[in-house]
């Protein structure tokens, strides 16, 4: 993967999944939460296994060995299944602001499980300082002090913890399964798995389709969550895994708290204060310090090449010719 695809997929990964806070909080307005992830995965299955069907070869659409297997399942399972069903439940009991908080501990899990499962992935000395000082800067955009992040450790707070521990294990599992499918294969495959987990869940949580109130709101959300935070979101976030480590690829959920904030001031009228401005700050700095190998060469990569492709700039009484640069004097 090029180090432009890597900045792509990492804005893309980050923006779509930040997004997913806002939408889930409208949606929920209209949706029982397991039922909703649930469909919002039946979408993006449909979706992502139609494109795979176009863009991939035949051959390579099919499971062939143990570690493929194990990819989907990890995927299915841990990183999209149970994360987003734990996220959306415990949603229902906290607020949007300490729901992104919390699940954007998945950086910090991330190494603890890459240390234990993995053997070419350590957390270093400057992974860790950069770690923290990207928290810190998460903990100012969504303005929570230590009295109030101990008075959100609440029953809610606990689920949505254990959701970014099942996302964090997930992406370290998919790393471990060594897969020979491409992410996007692995992904579509995998979606299927977390909709059939999701409509078992929901079902034994005595939740109904009956429930449903179909609103516009209710539609646009669960587009959203289908579409941009479902099929589009993942391929991005496996591509990173794949091609960056579960260490640096788990760096998206530190963005999305920062998304969530702005989308919540946008679309639901909450509001942006300077403390948030000075944290996306702090979280710049957190990315610098861990990512500056890949995320952040490809970043300044991406940048520089759009501004080699603008146009020279013609300043006025400029008389040289174009082609051959010619002056007055020559």
């Amino acid at each position: 993967m090029s180090r432009t695809r890597v900045a792509v997929s990492f804005v893309l990964a980050s923006v779509f999944f930040g997004g997913t806070f806002v939408a889930a909080k409208a949606g929920q307005a209209y949706i029982p939460p397991l039922l909703f992830v649930a469909l919002r995965f039946d979408i993006a299955a449909v979706l992502l296994l139609a494109y795979a069907a176009v863009t991939t070869p035949r051959a390579d659409l099919v499971p062939r060995t143990r570690g493929d297997i194990a990819g989907i399942i990890a995927a299915g399972v841990f990183a999209i299944g149970l994360a987003n069903a734990l996220l959306f439940v415990g949603q229902g009991y906290v607020s949007s602001a300490v729901g992104s908080i919390v699940f954007s501990l998945v950086p910090i899990f991330s190494p603890l499980f890459a240390g234990v499962l993995l053997a070419d992935e350590r957390l270093t000395p400057a992974g860790a300082v950069g770690t923290a000082v990207g928290l810190v800067g998460v903990a100012m955009v969504i303005g929570i002090d230590p009295g109030n992040l101990s008075s959100a450790l609440d029953y809610g707070t606990a689920i949505v913890f254990g959701g970014a521990v099942s996302a964090a294990l997930g992406g370290v599992l998919i790393r471990r399964a060594e897969t020979t499918t491409s992410s996007t294969v692995r992904t579509a495959w995998a979606l299927p798995v977390s909709a059939l987990l999701l409509h078992a869940l929901s079902v034994g949580a005595g939740e109904s389709a009956a429930a449903i109130e179909w609103t516009a709101g209710a539609v646009v959300a669960l587009v959203y969550v289908g579409v941009f935070a479902g099929a589009i979101a993942y391929i991005a976030y496996f591509d990173l895994i794949d091609e960056v480590g579960a260490i640096r690829s788990s760096l998206t959920f530190y963005a999305s708290p920062a998304v969530a904030a702005i989308g919540g001031w946008l679309v639901l009228g909450e509001q942006l204060s300077g403390l948030a401005v000075a944290g996306f700050a702090v979280i710049l700095a957190g990315f610098t310090i861990i990512g500056y190998r890949t995320v952040v060469p490809a970043l300044e990569g991406a940048v520089l090449r759009a501004i080699h492709r603008l146009p020279p700039i013609r300043l006025l009484g400029d008389d040289r010719r174009e082609s051959g640069f010619e002056t007055d004097g020559d």
